[in-house]
């Protein structure tokens, strides 16, 4: 499935909480997760750890469908899919 980042998040802090999660869903990982180059973890509010890249916390759109699929790119002029 396609990751985005949220403008409204600060690099290593996400702002996407309560009612904004049923629709973003955090990309969530176990703590101690092995990350590739350019990806942390982003300790949320609620204590769980949130995949990042480049200090960017990383959610999954629940309208998307299938992999591949990438219709939360500019909703609301502040999604966008996580680009290398």
């Amino acid at each position: 499935m396609s990751l985005y980042t949220y403008d409204m998040d600060q690099p290593g802090v996400s702002n996407c909480t309560g009612d904004c999660t049923s629709v973003w869903k955090p990309a969530l990982l176990d703590a101690g997760t092995a990350l590739g180059e350019n990806y942390t973890l982003v300790t949320r509010d609620d204590g769980t750890q949130q995949a990042a890249f480049r200090g960017q916390p990383l959610y999954l759109f629940t309208g998307d469908a299938k992999p591949g699929d990438t219709n939360g790119d500019g909703l609301d002029g502040l999604w966008r899919l996580a680009r290398p």
